[in-house]
C-alpha cells in the first residue's frame, strides 16, 4: 500500500488536496498523511489540525520544524504531494514519486517559475497553461483540471454554510467578495461595501494571508469592523479556510486578481475583476518590477468578467451583472474550457491515474 504525504505549505493549500485524497480513498490502496511547516502561525496549525480531524485525515507534526522534516523523511513516503516547490527537496526521498498540484490558478508568473527538476509528475488544469509549460521546456505534465473546483460539479456544500446561518437575507441576491492579499482592491473597495449591502447581501472570503501575515493582518480588521456595522455583510471566518463552499451561495463574484477569478469560472455565474488596486511604494515607483511578477498576457485576455477600474461604479455594475447575469454567459462558457479544461469534477481521478502509472511504470 503507497504511502502518501500531501505537504501543505499553508493552510489554504488544503482545499486542493482534499479531492485528491478522498479519491485515493476511494479507491482503498493508500496510506494518507497531511503536515504543515511548524514555523507556520499557531493559530493557522490549529485549524489546519482540526480540519484534517474532521476529515479523518491523519497528521505529522513536531515542536520544531527539523523534528518535523527528520519524521518525514524516516516515514520513507512513496508519494509527497506539493503545492509549491519550497518545500519539497528537505521532506522527499530520492526513490519517492514528487508530485506537484500547484496551489492556485491565478495572474502571477510564479506559476511558471515555481519549477523543480524533481517534480515527476505536475498536474496542469488547461490545454492553455500545458502548452505555455511545454514551450518552457517542462516535461511530466498531465493534463486534470483544477482539483480543488471537483466538488463544485456535484454541489457538495455541506449544511455549514448557509445564509440564514450566517444571518443574511434568503430572499436577496448575494456577492461573494474574494481580494488577494496583494495587489488587492480591499483598500478601495471597503468603504463601497456598504452601498452595495443595502438591497444585496455581501460575503467576504479572505486570503489565509489576511489573517496570518502582519503585513496583511490590517486587512482582516478592517473587514471585521465592517461586518460588525452592516447586517447583511458576513466574513468568513479564518476557520472556513476552504472557499468552495462559498462559492454555490453566490450569485457574482468580485475579485481582483485572485486565482478565485478562474475557479468560480465552473459555475458560469457573473464575475466582476477589480482593477482598482493599490501599489507599494516600491511597485508605484518602480512599476517594471511589478508587471514581471504578473502573467500581463493572461490578464490582457481576460474577457469574461465585467472589469471595474473606479471602485464607485462598483455598485451600478453589481446591479447590472445580477439583473442580466447572462451577460457575458457565452465568454464565461469558453473561458471553463480554455482555463479549467473540464468541468466534470474528475480532476483528482485524472491525477491519481496518472500518479499510478508513473508508480507502476506504465509510461502515459
Amino acid at each position: 500500500m503507497p504511502k502518501v504525504l500531501f505537504e501543505n505549505h499553508h493552510l489554504y493549500y488544503l482545499p486542493n488536496f482534499i479531492p485528491i485524497i478522498e479519491e485515493m480513498r476511494r479507491r482503498g490502496e493508500y496510506e494518507i498523511v497531511a503536515s504543515i511547516p511548524s514555523i507556520m502561525d499557531q493559530k493557522e496549525k490549529d485549524i489546519f489540525h482540526a480540519a484534517c480531524k474532521k476529515l479523518s485525515i491523519d497528521t505529522v507534526s513536531d515542536i520544531d520544524e527539523e523534528s518535523r522534516i527528520r519524521i518525514l523523511k524516516q516515514k520513507k513516503f512513496d508519494v509527497v504531494v506539493v503545492g509549491n516547490v519550497g518545500q519539497l527537496k528537505p521532506i522527499v526521498n530520492d526513490d519517492a514519486l514528487a508530485v506537484m498540484v500547484y496551489h492556485g490558478i491565478g495572474l502571477k508568473q510564479s506559476y511558471y517559475n515555481d519549477i523543480d527538476k524533481r517534480i515527476d509528475l505536475r498536474a496542469v488544469e488547461s490545454e492553455s497553461r500545458l502548452l505555455e509549460l511545454k514551450s518552457h521546456g517542462h516535461n511530466n505534465l498531465v493534463l486534470t483540471g483544477f482539483t480543488k473546483c471537483d466538488p463544485l460539479a456535484f454541489n457538495t456544500a455541506s449544511n455549514e454554510y448557509n445564509l440564514e446561518k450566517f444571518g443574511l437575507n434568503l430572499n436577496q441576491n448575494t456577492v461573494l467578495y474574494a481580494p488577494s492579499f496583494y495587489p488587492s482592491s480591499l483598500d478601495d473597495l471597503a468603504p463601497i461595501l456598504e452601498k452595495v449591502s443595502y438591497e444585496i447581501n455581501i460575503i467576504i472570503k479572505l486570503h489565509n494571508f489576511s489573517w496570518y501575515q502582519d503585513r496583511y493582518i490590517y486587512q482582516s480588521k478592517k473587514m471585521k469592523k465592517i461586518a460588525n456595522e452592516f447586517p447583511n455583510i458576513y466574513l468568513a471566518p479564518p476557520e472556513d479556510y476552504n472557499i468552495i463552499p462559498y462559492y454555490s451561495l453566490a450569485d457574482l463574484l468580485v475579485s481582483d486578481i485572485s486565482s478565485t477569478l478562474f475557479e468560480f469560472l465552473y459555475l458560469n455565474r457573473p464575475i466582476i475583476m477589480a482593477e482598482c488596486v493599490k501599489l507599494r511604494l516600491k511597485h508605484r515607483i518602480f512599476k517594471k518590477r511589478f508587471f514581471k511578477k504578473m502573467d500581463l498576457e493572461r490578464m490582457e485576455d481576460i474577457n469574461f468578467g465585467f472589469r471595474l477600474t473606479n471602485p464607485e461604479d462598483l455598485p451600478a455594475l453589481v446591479y447590472h451583472a445580477l439583473e442580466y447575469p447572462d451577460d457575458k454567459a457565452t465568454e464565461r462558457f469558453i473561458a471553463q474550457t480554455d482555463y479549467l479544461y473540464k468541468v466534470d469534477g474528475q480532476a483528482a481521478d485524472r491525477l491519481v491515474n496518472a500518479i499510478e502509472k508513473k508508480l507502476t511504470g506504465i509510461s502515459n
